[in-house]
């Protein structure tokens, strides 16, 4: 069945199972075999010999020689039925096929502001549900990059570690809202930081930051920590929300200067900065698909899917179906017009 049996091939490239322990089940057929015998004799020798002619005691038990006959071909069936069940469930295989496993070779952390300023409606329905939507198209037209999401204001949180798993983003990706955040603010620091930990130290994977955000924050430092990504091969894009005429803060936890409510504008020069520093792309959101096909085609450009040649797959060819082709034909033996299985017309 297998040309690679012989020589110094290995064993189990040839004939062998992949449940072998349904063989066991082999082992019921001469017991049962066994007992019948042994029964049916006991059955002649019992208290009925005593009171009827050898001759006829056959006739007596219903044990003509016809009716031994057909049963011992009854008998034979059924076992034959059952060793082929067995031989199937056991699972006889040969011949593979060796298929490289692969991993994509790329990793994307979306970072996602959640807090006040992205309430605002100078883009409809608000910035916030616009940033939704464009996640919602990196998800959907993800070729099978590996993702994580964290959204931040004044604390980050990791809602999703890197994970291949794209349904499990689009589940937990209504719940977020500005209503989570606690206090006035945002920090992006913290977020960078929990990126770079999810992406960790393999340079053999490119590796990506995608900050969604309208450029809301003022913090000190801030292209310091986008330097040291940077040093570690990790790019950081960015895809701007909003506009430059801005709107107000409409939360509640916003501090006021002189009883006014702030205005909350695009900072389009310092994303553009952050962009820069972290060898990324900068891109104000228009809301079509093309702004995440940009990001993506960067990110797979940089990238191809690495074939892991250290980790083979073998794909078998599965033989379970040949032992069931007579046994259907025994089967339909067994149930068929003429024996005692078949169900009697009336």
């Amino acid at each position: 069945a297998c040309e690679n049996c012989g020589g110094s091939a290995m064993p189990e490239s040839c004939l062998h199972f992949a449940q072998p322990f349904w063989l066991l089940t082999l082992f019921l057929l001469p017991m049962v075999w066994l007992w019948l015998h042994y029964s049916r004799h006991l059955k002649r020798q019992g208290l009925e010999s005593r009171y009827a002619d050898a001759k006829l005691l056959p006739y007596l038990t219903g044990e003509v020689r016809g009716s031994q006959r057909r049963s011992s071909r009854v008998l034979t069936a059924w076992m034959l039925t059952w060793a082929l069940f067995s031989i199937a469930m056991a699972g006889p295989r040969w011949d593979y096929e060796r298929i490289s496993a692969f991993q994509p070779a790329a990793e994307l952390v979306i970072l996602l502001d959640i807090s006040a300023s992205m309430n605002i409606s100078d883009v409809r329905p608000s910035r916030l549900a616009r940033a939704k939507q464009e996640i919602q198209d990196l998800l959907r037209l993800n070729p099978g990059i590996r993702m994580g999401l964290i959204a931040f204001a004044t604390v980050a949180h990791v809602v999703a570690p890197v994970t291949e798993d794209m349904e499990t983003l689009e589940r937990v990706l209504p719940s977020l809202s500005t209503e989570l955040v606690r206090l006035p603010g945002s920090r992006l620091g913290n977020a960078l930081e929990k990126a770079g930990l999810l992406l960790g130290d393999d340079s053999k994977i490119s590796r990506h930051i995608l900050l969604i955000t309208d450029g809301d924050f003022d913090e000190p430092k801030l292209l310091e920590k986008v330097d040291e990504l940077a040093a570690k091969n990790i790019h950081l894009h960015i895809l701007a929300v909003g506009t430059e005429v801005g709107g107000l803060v409409p939360e509640r936890f916003v501090y006021t200067a002189g009883g006014r409510t702030p205005v909350s504008r695009l900072n389009i020069p310092q994303l553009k900065k952050l962009a820069d520093h972290g060898k990324g792309l900068f891109q104000v959101a228009d809301y079509h698909q093309k702004d995440v096909q940009k990001i993506l085609d960067l990110v797979i450009a940089e990238a191809d899917q690495q074939q892991m040649q250290e980790m083979p797959t073998r794909v078998w060819n599965e033989r379970f179906y040949l032992p069931l082709i007579p046994a259907i034909f025994l089967i339909m033996y067994l149930f068929g017009r003429g024996n005692r299985f078949a169900r009697k017309s009336s």
